[in-house]
């Protein structure tokens, strides 16, 4: 079993450290959701990110904590939480910030 096939059906979480394994250099899109656990829309978001990676084996949900990886969230723009971006290929390809509902995840995502 591939590593990738391994992290499908759950939220993975990433740092500064394995940030470049886990999403920049995935086979399939990563839904990337920077976070704190203090954000009360983060934590509303947190179930449907739950259920989309149940869903879905095309791509990987990520979860970056902006507390513990502020230099992640300076890298890639992130000013306000929940701020979502979707990777393709090492490349930003879609961007939201604020709640999002599972359709308009599966839209970022081209699911």
């Amino acid at each position: 079993m591939s590593a990738n096939a391994e992290t499908f059906g759950r939220v993975e979480h990433a740092n500064q450290a394995d940030f470049a394994r886990h999403v920049l250099q995935s086979e399939v899109p990563v839904l990337v959701d920077f976070y704190a656990d203090w954000c009360g829309p983060c934590q509303m978001l947190a179930p449907v990110l739950d259920a989309l990676a149940q869903e879905t084996t095309q791509a990987k949900i990520v979860k970056v904590n902006v507390d513990q990886n502020p230099q992640l969230a300076v890298q890639y723009g992130v000013s306000s939480i929940p701020s979502l971006i979707v990777f393709q290929s090492g490349q930003v390809t879609s961007q939201h910030v604020g709640l999002a509902s599972k359709g308009q995840l599966k839209d970022m995502l081209g699911l």
